[in-house]
């Protein structure tokens, strides 16, 4: 996986050793020798991956850190710190300015390549739902989420697995008041949980037996409903190589022990904030897929969804059987908006929606055509089958009056024009030939259904 990377650091030399250790593995290195500079690069390079020394005169890394991470266009971008700053408060302290990892010089390349290359695959994950998030924001259907490093963390579920009962004591107590938090034993016990709970992040002893922590955490990495949960890693100072093959396998993050209580906190929030943000992200991609096929006032499908999947049916049916369709027009429906206004009258257009949606079988799909016409599409069914449907439509929209806010009750009738595929048809020839139906209908003392074979 090629990338990126913007190096930030102020004496040239680190510059140059980090660029020819970085191009050796084929990523692509731009550079800056202070914050201001590290700024503008990071807006107008877009670079994948921030390697940010914190020792800098004027502003320092910390201060970079921040403003980058208070900048929706690179708020979203990786921020590794890099320092002889060897302090638990320094780490904390890169932590909670929104860093993702705090390595410390001289820097291991094993280490180092192997947290850009874990880095580098959450930053692709998430680009690509920020791409889906500008399609759907350029097309006025939503505004992508911004990340945030002021989360209610009193909230964030957190599992830990570890089978030593005196670190499951200590795991408890360093945590205990700042997140929620459930304890096991058995990997395959936090497993079933986590197929069952969306937690925040789980907490993976390197040293668990049951099954080893790497397995388990590639168990997560392989199960569908665990996929994207953030893995922080417990490690012991000299499992150098295990590390690397648990970020290597989709471990998000670690902590060495003995275990800073700070750090291990400002780790755990680092976690936390991401999933929410990847959490929110696909929400909001949802959301707008959803906005992008449903009317917005009345909830069911719209036309373009509608024409689209009307297509698909006629290209993936096999039965003999075809499929019926039944367009529905509300009878004289002008008369209410003119009389009482469009507030009522999409009173009148919601409940007749939900009319449709309950008198229609689970296989059928009803869509707002437009206006006061609504679609319904019945896979699997002849013209004769279609009968029933449609029967129960009319009778359902029109045999009781409407409830509206401001007018009171009014009954409202409808046409429904009805016909079922031929081997020939089109989704454009099928729609045609119902409308045909719905035309004569109308024209022929309306509240009543037109059936057409041809």
């Amino acid at each position: 996986m090629t990338a990126r990377i913007l190096v930030v650091d102020d004496i040239r030399t680190n510059i140059k050793v980090l660029e020819a250790k970085l191009t050796s593995e084929y990523y692509e290195v731009i550079a800056a020798s202070n914050g201001p500079e590290a700024l503008e690069a990071a807006v107008s390079q877009k670079p994948d991956l921030i390697l940010l020394d914190v020792m800098m005169p004027g502003m320092d890394g910390f201060e970079v850190c921040r403003r980058l991470k208070a900048n929706p266009d690179t708020a979203h971008v990786p921020v590794i710190m890099v320092t002889a700053l060897g302090d638990p408060e320094d780490r904390v302290q890169g932590l909670s300015a929104g860093a993702d990892d705090f390595l410390t010089k001289p820097v291991d390349d094993t280490a180092m390549f192997a947290r850009v290359r874990s880095l580098l695959r959450v930053k692709l994950m998430l680009d690509e739902l920020r791409m889906r998030e500008r399609t759907s924001a350029s097309l006025g259907v939503i505004s992508p989420p911004v990340p945030s490093l002021h989360e209610d963390y009193a909230a964030a579920q957190i599992l830990l697995v570890e089978d030593n009962p005196r670190d499951q004591v200590r795991l408890q107590r360093m945590i205990e008041g700042q997140f929620r938090t459930e304890m096991t034993a058995d990997g395959m016990d936090a497993l079933n949980r986590a197929r069952q709970t969306e937690y925040d992040s789980v907490v993976v002893s390197l040293s668990l037996q049951n099954p080893d922590g790497l397995r388990l955490c590639s168990q997560f990495r392989t199960t569908e409903e665990t996929r994207n949960v953030p893995i922080l890693l417990l490690v012991g100072p000299d499992d150098q190589k295990q590390l690397v093959k648990g970020l290597e396998i989709g471990v998000t993050d670690y902590v060495v022990r003995p275990i800073d209580r700070n750090e291990f906190i400002a780790r755990l929030r680092a976690q936390v904030r991401r999933k929410r943000y990847q959490d929110r992200l696909r929400l909001h991609y949802q959301q707008s897929m959803e906005m992008a096929v449903t009317d917005p006032l009345t909830g069911l499908y719209n036309r373009r969804y509608m024409a689209s999947h009307l297509a698909t049916l006629l290209t993936q049916s096999a039965s003999q059987h075809g499929i019926s369709v039944a367009i529905i027009d509300l009878d004289h429906f002008k008369l209410v908006n003119d009389t009482h206004g469009h507030p009522v009258g999409d009173d009148v257009l919601r409940e007749v929606g939900n009319r449709i949606v309950r008198n229609i079988r689970g296989i059928d799909m009803a869509c707002r055509y437009g206006g006061e016409e609504f679609v319904v599409l019945m896979p699997d069914t002849d013209l004769e089958s279609s009968e029933v449907v449609a029967s129960r439509l009319l009778n359902a929209i029109g045999g009781k009056p409407v409830v509206t806010r401001s007018a009171g009750e009014m009954t409202v009738t409808c046409s429904i024009g009805c016909t079922s595929s031929l081997e020939s048809d089109t989704a454009d020839t099928l729609l045609k030939r119902a409308d045909d139906a719905l035309y004569e209908a109308k024209h022929g003392g309306r509240n009543r259904i037109v059936y057409r074979r041809s």
